[in-house]
């Protein structure tokens, strides 16, 4: 099956990217692509999580019903976003237009990749281990990991968003990582023309 961009990881910035591109889908330059993510979640740090600080998210809210309200918001605001279920990326290979991500199930193609899974020690996608970093922005001690980038990009085609990227392990943070990622990929689909998109009242 091939995709014109699959994102790996379902926690905050890979269902927030996934949401913005889903946004999309009315816009021109968006016709016709097709677009997957891989819902790795059981690793995700929102499974414990308590939250009392976001804008927007009703104190007392839940990091393990936002991963359940994510997945049923994008199901149902954008249901041409396939959401690829119970499946494990093990490697990633190619070049922009041309990788391949192998799962524990099957290997699928795509375009352009973001990858947006945690930032432990325990990473075990193949093909990526010569981009491995210490963490920036977290104690040594805790052993965390980035992957090298340049404003989200790590090479040409795969992009990397949320604490993976190097940022702090706050959920805004992560969640507008993979927001920003989006529009950057909004923006090449619309042939470098800088890009967003917005809901209004009319």
């Amino acid at each position: 099956m091939k995709y014109d961009l699959l994102i790996i990881g379902g926690g905050a910035a890979g269902m927030q990217c996934a949401l913005v591109i889903g946004s999309a889908v009315n816009k021109p330059y968006a016709a016709g692509k097709r677009t997957g993510i891989v819902m790795h979640q059981k690793a995700s740090h929102l499974q414990n999580a308590l939250f009392n600080n976001v804008l927007g998210l009703k104190p007392g809210t839940l990091g393990k019903d936002i991963l359940k309200q994510g997945q049923e918001q994008l199901q149902e605001l954008y249901p041409h976003i396939d959401q690829i279920h119970k499946e494990k990326v093990t490697a990633v290979s190619g070049s922009e237009g041309h990788f391949e991500v192998t799962t524990n199930k099957g290997i699928y193609e795509a375009e352009k990749v973001v990858i947006a899974v945690g930032y432990t020690d325990l990473f075990t996608i193949k093909g990526l281990e010569s981009y491995i970093a210490p963490h920036a922005l977290s104690p040594a001690s805790k052993n965390r990991i980035q992957l090298r980038n340049e404003n989200h990009l790590v090479f040409p085609g795969l992009w990397v968003a949320g604490t993976l990227a190097g940022w702090r392990s706050q959920f805004a943070i992560a969640a507008g990582s993979g927001a920003q990622v989006a529009t950057d990929i909004l923006t090449q689909w619309n042939n470098g023309e800088h890009t967003k998109v917005h809901d209004k009242l009319v």
